[in-house]
């Protein structure tokens, strides 16, 4: 250690320093261009295969309930919109009230895809949907015997709640189902539900409402014949079968082998949306989507009040029109499957770009259309408008199923709709309804479709420039992990305490984290050393679930922990002392050792606990009822360490060991880690001191700007001068 302490280490320059920055950024940068072009020849499909054969494979049950259930909740919806007058005459509401109960079901439909992406990650994803579409039906049997406002609001809340599953489950299900090669085919079937939804729903309606009589109230009848058609296809949906998450990606990938992983932890739905906002291609397209809300919500219910208020028409005749103006889309959705499939197996980019395309035509002919006076002329307009819209959203599926990872698809297809919901789908009906009473319903309409369609298409067409590179990270963690398996199941007994996979990570835009990885064995004991900003604060943050990554992988004896709540973790095992941060200084030592006593259920474990601690620190039961604010640095973080011991952790992480103690201090707490290494515990102890490090350390990491620079037996570092130089030596922090 002497001889270490002697080395004269000369600094880098501020040129050096800088030219060094640069050199290592383009290298990442070099290394990044060089991944994504080893992986386009992976990132779509390369064999077109016939439909047929595709349905074959995957069979034709969940397309056809998909097709169906989306064909009758629009039914619902349409309803809702051909009616709305017939309502509006009954309820006897403004047509702000009016637009407001149409959106709410919308804006139910949205938020409660939430909960149900957070169920379809630990439940039977087919039997969620199922489920959720009987309640559906349930409140569409209330819809028709409402008597008022507020039971009408309940009613729409409801359905809008049941219909909701559909939305984060129905994709994911396809995805895992049907083969890459016919999947944007498969989508497009499932996108054929809407229009079939608005051209057979508002003949349905208007055909019930003539067969009852045509009266004030015969609004009804539309919603109670809804419930046998509906109600047969919910039975059906119920002898679906569960498919195997990420198959298709898999088989595709790798081969046709896939390989079964344990059962891993659940899916913090909150990581998971953060994790997901860094996938670029996603977030541009979400956004682009959530403006585009302000349209898709607004149009179909002031649209059947312009035709009643305008043109007078009967709610047969809105009904026929309502047909008329989806028939497009019957067409623009086949052909827009078809041939988005042989632009993503050419080029996935130019795929996305034909959606942002598609949207902004669906803005021009709507807005020229609603500018025409002459009934023919406005409708003509807006059936080719509703045939691109229809074609964009065929490319949104594929496209999120390409560039997220199968174990967040759930989780991205709500946060399609929260999007929508928070950047336009309520909002956007309350704007159109308010500009609707005061200045008509065509004025409200050219205002509120022009911009919608013309930022979300741009937003989406800017986003298709990242597509390449997120498809290659989905693959490559992919790869990984399918590689991880195949390690561990050959050889079972050599599995890591903690592996650190390729980890980015971010605060807001500023990157603090590059491909960290790192491998910790049972009972070892691993130094992160660096200077102050290198990042080794922030990898503990990642590997305890106070900081999501951007990407990457974190396991836990094999069982991936990435995006898995803190909680989870320490239930496993995994035991954090931050540094500075680890007692309650208001409390005394007892109540703080009490209190996190606490998460030890058994009475006489606890009790154990307490005493084996005390013996262990003898120092805390001297001052025990002392305020743990007023103790020495170096008895707070035994005390730090007191805690986290009680608890018995199978992976410690300790954040800034000796930072700003005495060396007498230093001293007495490298004695309690060296009990809890014979113990056998492991640990990862974020260090700034070379010496301290290498007195307890079986292997170190480096790190500098966020990068590891060395990974190795902590005896190594003393031969390497250019990573020492930037530390302090002799405990010194640096």
């Amino acid at each position: 250690m002497q001889e270490f302490e002697g080395k004269q280490v000369a600094g880098p320059s501020a040129a050096a320093l800088a030219s060094s920055i640069v050199v290592d950024e383009q290298s990442r940068r070099d290394r990044d261009a060089q991944a994504n072009e080893a992986d386009d020849d992976i990132a779509a499909p390369q064999e077109s295969m016939k439909l047929r054969e595709g349905l074959r494979i995957g069979g034709f049950r969940v397309a056809t309930v998909l097709l169906l259930f989306t064909v009758f909740e629009e039914f619902d919806r349409v309803a809702m919109q051909v009616l709305g007058p017939d309502i509006q005459a009954t309820l006897g509401v403004s047509d702000t009230v009016l637009l407001g109960l149409q959106s709410f079901g919308g804006v139910v439909l949205v938020l409660a895809t939430l909960p149900f992406a957070w169920l379809a990650d630990r439940r039977r994803r087919v039997r969620v949907m199922s489920a959720a579409s009987a309640l559906w039906l349930a409140f569409v049997a209330i819809t028709g015997s409402v008597v008022n406002t507020f039971q009408m609001g309940l009613a729409r809340a409801g359905s809008g709640f049941g219909a909701s599953a559909r939305v984060p489950i129905g994709p994911s299900l396809v995805a895992d189902q049907y083969p890459l090669a016919v999947r944007t085919r498969i989508f497009a079937i499932e996108a054929l539900g809407r229009p079939l939804g608005q051209v057979l729903g508002p003949l349905f309606a208007g055909a019930m409402v003539v067969a009852a009589g045509n009266d004030a109230g015969d609004w009804r009848v539309v919603f109670f014949a809804l419930l046998i058609p509906a109600g047969l296809t919910i039975l059906w949906s119920f002898t679906m079968k569960e498919p195997v998450r990420g198959r298709q990606e898999q088989q595709a990938v790798l081969g046709t082998e896939v390989v079964e992983a344990e059962a891993e932890p659940p899916v913090l739905l909150s990581a998971a949306f953060q994790r997901l906002k860094k996938v670029r291609t996603f977030y541009f397209l979400v956004v682009g989507i959530g403006v585009l809300g302000f349209a898709l919500i607004a149009v179909p219910g002031a649209f059947n009040l312009l035709l009643k208020n305008s043109y007078n028409y009967s709610a047969f005749t809105r009904g026929w029109v309502g047909a008329i103006t989806w028939s497009g889309a019957l067409i623009g959705i086949p052909l827009a499957g078809r041939i988005g499939e042989k632009l993503f197996r050419r080029d996935p980019p130019s795929a996305l770009r034909m959606m942002g395309m598609c949207i902004l035509f669906y803005g021009v002919f709507v807005t020229v259309g609603l500018r025409f006076h002459s009934a023919v002329a406005m409708i003509a307009f807006v059936t080719i408008g509703n045939a691109f819209q229809g074609a964009a959203f065929t490319q949104m599926g594929p496209a999120i199923s390409a560039i997220v990872p199968y174990q967040m698809r759930s989780q991205a297809f709500a946060m399609v709709g929260v999007y929508i919901f928070l950047m336009g789908g309520f909002f956007g009906g309350l704007l159109a309804g308010g500009l609707s009473d005061a200045h008509g319903e065509r004025t409200a309409l050219t205002a509120v479709v022009p911009p919608a369609a013309l930022i979300g298409g741009l937003l989406i067409i800017y986003g298709s420039r990242f597509m390449k590179r997120d498809i290659a990270l989905t693959i490559g963690e992919l790869k990984e992990q399918q590689a991880e398996l195949l390690r561990l199941q050959n050889d079972p007994g050599n599995i890591p305490v903690l592996q650190v996979r390729n980890v980015d990570v971010s605060y807001g835009n500023l990157q603090v984290l590059f491909d960290v990885g790192f491998d910790v064995r049972k009972g070892e004991v691993l130094a992160l050393l660096g200077t102050n900003g290198a990042g080794k604060s922030t990898i503990l943050k990642a590997i305890s679930g106070l900081v999501m990554p951007d990407r990457g992988v974190v396991r836990m004896n094999g069982r991936t922990i990435t995006l898995v709540e803190p909680q989870y973790r320490a239930s496993m095992g995994l035991v954090l002392v931050p540094g500075g941060e680890a007692v309650f200084s208001s409390m005394t030592v007892e109540e703080n050792l009490q209190v996190w006593s606490r998460q030890i259920a058994d009475h006489g474990k606890r009790k154990e606990k307490l005493a084996r601690v005390y013996e262990t620190f003898d120092i805390l039961w001297q001052r025990r009822d002392q305020r743990a604010g007023s103790l020495s640095g170096g008895q707070q973080q035994m005390l730090a360490l007191a805690k986290a011991v009680m608890l018995d952790p199978e992976l410690l992480c300790i954040d800034e060991l000796s930072l700003g103690l005495a060396p007498v201090v230093v001293q007495d707490l490298l004695k309690i880690v060296e009990k809890l290494k014979e113990q056998g515990v492991t640990m990862v102890i974020v260090e700034q001191s070379v010496n301290v490090a290498l007195s307890i350390a079986d292997r170190a990491v480096f790190m500098e700007r966020g990068q590891v620079k060395f990974e190795g037996p902590a005896q190594e570092l003393l031969d390497r001068d250019d990573l020492l130089r930037a530390v302090f030596l002799s405990g010194a922090g640096a």
